[in-house]
């Protein structure tokens, strides 16, 4: 069988372990990002084994009209994810092709995407067919969970010994955390997907 083709948009957490597992099946691995620099690394970890594309309508059109994968990775964190692949440019796809859209949480970068759930997970559109679970990691609930417990349990010792304020004013990583503080919006993504004034946290303390 010739090898597959899997195309990755967004070059984060989500395109580096995509593309190891696509590349240990033998894929041939495209990754599209707006940010260069972030291609360039992505080039060093895979040692030249992945093509690279700089985000555009354009490359992206191009790239998944020849997927066999189609991986949305993309992750504004506390804003929507973009559209960046439209209902035309899932049209012109292979039929059969999949799509998996991860950023689904977030309202998802496929056009054409939907939420769907663990018991009813798929569905087609133009012959793609589409994955697009919400809550991904709900697939593995106990490892999950231990990872997610491990990430943030420091955290939560802070804010338990200190105190939310004291927390907040000595930890950059819970401070950036803070969503909404006494009715005010103090995470900057949130208040623009809202459309509404975002202010710092340490002004409302």
């Amino acid at each position: 069988m010739p090898p597959a083709t899997v195309v990755i948009i967004g070059g984060g957490i989500v395109a580096t372990h995509a593309a190891k597992i696509a590349m240990g099946m033998g894929a041939n691995v495209t990754i599209i990002d707006v940010n260069l620099n972030r291609l360039r690394e992505l080039d060093d970890i895979f040692g030249g084994r992945v093509h690279t594309l700089a985000s555009n309508s354009y490359s992206i059109a191009h790239a998944t009209a020849h997927a066999d994968l189609v991986i949305g990775g993309v992750l504004i964190p506390g804003a929507a994810a973009p559209k960046l692949v439209t209902k035309q440019m899932v049209s012109k796809m292979k039929p059969g092709a999949v799509i998996v859209d991860v950023a689904i949480d977030q309202g998802g970068c496929i056009e054409t995407a939907r939420p769907t759930t663990h018991s009813n997970p798929a569905y087609v559109v133009d012959g793609v067919v589409h994955y697009c679970v919400t809550n991904m990691p709900g697939a593995v609930p106990h490892t999950s969970t231990l990872a997610l417990t491990n990430a943030t349990f420091p955290y939560v010792m802070k804010l338990a010994k200190m105190g939310a304020v004291a927390a907040i004013k000595a930890d950059d990583g819970i401070r950036e955390g803070v969503n909404t503080y006494k009715g005010h919006l103090t995470y900057a993504a949130v208040a623009q997907s809202q459309n509404r004034p975002a202010k710092d946290v340490l002004s409302v303390l």
